[in-house]
């Protein structure tokens, strides 16, 4: 049996060997490797903390101890170690969750997989522990891959740092990258503290009798009058200097918290000291562990890109991917356009938050490495950065993932829009994006996005709309612009039958009209972005049972074209096809344009449920909550019909007879319309 396989919980590792536990180091690599690389995942970072997470575990004592893994992307190896090793189904429906899960076990503490907030998170439950009595429990945040780039951490140290009696270990996994290097002041502090320390420095100055001698000498000369005083402030000032020369933490330390390190990270027994050395000065500590993002896998250490931040399924000896696929993604539908504006125009700029690759500014960045700012993981400051530099006369372009828009949703909307100001925001994996789960689906934007007056949103359903709408969005000058679409492949393009006056396009009609001539056709689709290929097999299905239709795709959904509120005053019944969750999305909206328009046509929204959806792949999640093309036909057909509510408008009395003998035999005639 292999030392791994006898681990079942944290309490094992207490009674291995040094030899044993070096061994369980490289079993748990072999295992990430193999097992990941079949599956996909977060590898680099993982195969980086293997030593790290160990000694976290041998010195403190979880669940008593609390242990919290900022962004969570880093916890695969602390789901080893408690248990968790059946990795054959990692991130995949009903599989392991990729980031910490409570519903996986009681180890698990915070499921969000946005970076900065572990500190927050410590902060309050530290104070909970303090304030209820339970002085003999520690928190432990294991926080790096660039999350100290986030000025919500620094919100948090401060607090910490208040309380000297706070037990809170923050243990800064420092690999010099988030998602790829590191940027900023703050990473260019850390890689000034990777020099050599001996460890007994740091063992004496956590020790509380050092500290007390410290108290004890500074109210004696403080009280002895101005010699005293001034020899105080001598010696203070000494200490403080050889106290850089040797250890040169001046940053963590001029907030009040004690600094150990930097640490080797990948040498199991020097962390175990420095945390153990944490752990009895009881009070906040900052450890500075320095580590290496991919350790011990040569593939993973040579990918300069992201050192394998994410992989997809992989060759495990080689580190190659086996994919096959060589469709274009949204993505590097983006990457290459944005590219070509910014060689047009000087004002284009671009702004990222630690995202470069994945967002796909890295072209744009190598042809103009002056107009392309990566601020770190500072989604706020990106935002309100980008409304200064519309005032100073640039047009930016702020690349995020959906997702993250909510940490700068506030300054969109009081620095970017109350200022008018011409800055476009690019959503990558807008809608659900599959095996990462609640904190990664970015379903929430449509929702949000509502409210922010005078907004542009246009949501492109394939890449020569992406390609139009990119180009008409860094047109505008005087308001926000936004254009968002999902992960993974474009597809083939959608082409329009007809583009209406203002700008939007018919993607298709299906059967003929309910009656006679002028009558009302069936139903109106106004599909949503990538919903389009959806929207036309609904259609499809619907005339199939004798139910007419037209599909429409908005183009830029905001504001709502005329020409949407025109074509539902047509139609016996709308249905608004989006990606996003139903609740005060497009479908809302349109149904208060109808309505401010006299439009009393019934309208029925089909979009993702208000609640957080599991991981599983995109198709998984869709029909889990009921988003395929088979239920939203079937629902649709069941209104027509009367059966169901939103209940379609009645065809005229002349022109029931039109209605399918199937529709006759489940259903009486359609009930009078309502609204």
């Amino acid at each position: 049996m292999s030392v791994l396989e006898r681990v079942s919980g944290p309490e094992d590792l207490a009674g291995l060997t040094r030899a044993e536990l070096t061994e369980l180091a490289a079993e748990i690599r072999d295992f990430l490797v193999t097992h990941v690389s079949a599956t996909g995942g977060h590898l680099g970072p993982n195969l980086g903390v293997v030593e790290l997470t160990m000694a976290v575990h041998r010195v403190f004592d979880s669940p008593k101890d609390s242990v919290v893994f900022d962004t969570g992307h880093q916890s695969y190896v602390h789901k080893l170690l408690t248990g968790r090793q059946d990795f054959r189904t990692l991130r995949q429906e009903g599989g392991l969750a990729g980031y910490p899960d409570r519903a996986e076990s009681v180890h698990d503490i915070v499921e969000s997989s946005h970076a900065s907030s572990s500190l927050s998170w410590a902060d309050g439950i530290s104070r909970g522990y303090a304030m209820t009595g339970q002085s003999d429990r520690h928190t432990v945040v294991l926080v790096g891959d660039g999350a100290l780039t986030g000025g919500m951490a620094w919100e948090a140290v401060n607090n910490i740092a208040s309380d000297r009696d706070r037990k809170v270990v923050i243990v800064v996994n420092d690999n010099g990258r988030s998602y790829a290097p590191t940027v900023g002041g703050f990473a260019n502090h850390l890689a000034e503290l990777q020099a050599s320390v001996q460890q007994g420095v740091d063992a004496v100055r956590t020790d509380r009798r050092y500290e007390q001698t410290l108290e004890s000498v500074k109210n004696l000369l403080k009280h002895s009058g101005p010699v005293g005083e001034m020899l105080y402030r001598g010696l203070h000032g000494m200490k403080q200097g050889l106290k850089d020369v040797v250890v040169p933490q001046g940053i963590f330390e001029d907030l009040g918290m004690k600094y150990l390190g930097p640490v080797d990270g990948h040498d199991l027994e020097a962390v175990e000291q420095a945390l153990s050395n944490a752990k009895n000065y009881g009070g906040p500590v900052i450890v500075h562990a320095i580590t290496e993002k991919g350790h011990g896998y040569a593939p993973a250490i040579a990918h300069e890109d992201d050192q394998f931040h994410a992989v997809g399924v992989i060759d495990p000896v080689t580190g190659r991917s086996t994919a096959t696929s060589s469709e274009r993604s949204w993505t590097a539908v983006f990457r290459d356009e944005i590219a070509r504006i910014a060689d047009e125009r000087e004002d284009v700029v671009g702004i990222t938050g630690a995202m470069l690759i994945p967002v796909g500014l890295q072209k744009m960045q190598a042809a103009h490495p002056d107009r392309v700012v990566d601020v770190g993981i500072a989604e706020q400051h990106a935002v309100a950065m980008a409304a200064g530099m519309a005032y100073g006369g640039l047009h930016p372009v702020v690349a995020l993932y959906a997702t993250f828009l909510n940490r700068g949703f506030d300054q969109l909307l009081m620095d970017v829009a109350l200022h008018r100001a011409g800055v476009t925001l690019v959503l990558d994996r807008a809608g659900v994006t599959g095996p990462d789960g609640p904190s990664h689906h970015g379903m929430w934007d449509l929702a949000l996005l509502q409210i922010v007056p005078g907004l542009h949103l246009a949501a492109p359903r394939d890449e020569p709309t992406l390609v139009e709408e990119l180009r008409e969005a860094v047109a505008v000058g005087d308001a926000p612009t936004v254009i968002r679409y999902p992960k993974g492949s474009v597809g083939t393009p959608v082409p329009a039958v007809e583009r209406l006056g203002d700008g939007v396009d018919v993607l298709a009609r299906r059967g003929g009209e309910s009656g006679t001539e002028g009558a009302r056709r069936d139903v109106l689709i106004v599909s949503v972005g990538a919903m389009s290929g959806l929207s036309l097999d609904v259609a499809d299905r619907l005339e199939a049972h004798g139910v007419s239709s037209t599909v429409v795709d908005p183009r830029w959904v905001l504001p709502v074209p005329g020409s949407v509120i025109e074509l539902a005053a047509q139609h016996r019944i709308v249905v608004v096809v989006e990606d996003g969750v139903r609740a005060g999305g497009i479908g809302s909206r349109i149904r208060q344009e109808m309505r401010a328009a006299g439009v009393d046509t019934a309208l029925n929204e089909v979009g993702l449920p208000t609640r957080f959806l599991a991981h599983g792949s995109r198709s998984q999640v869709l029909e889990r909550v009921g988003l395929t093309a088979q239920r939203v036909a079937q629902d649709t057909l069941a209104s027509v019909l009367g059966t169901r509510v939103p209940y379609a408008r009645p065809v005229e009395a002349e022109d029931t007879e039109v209605l399918p003998d199937t529709a006759r035999d489940s259903t009486s005639l359609p009930r009078p319309g309502r609204g």
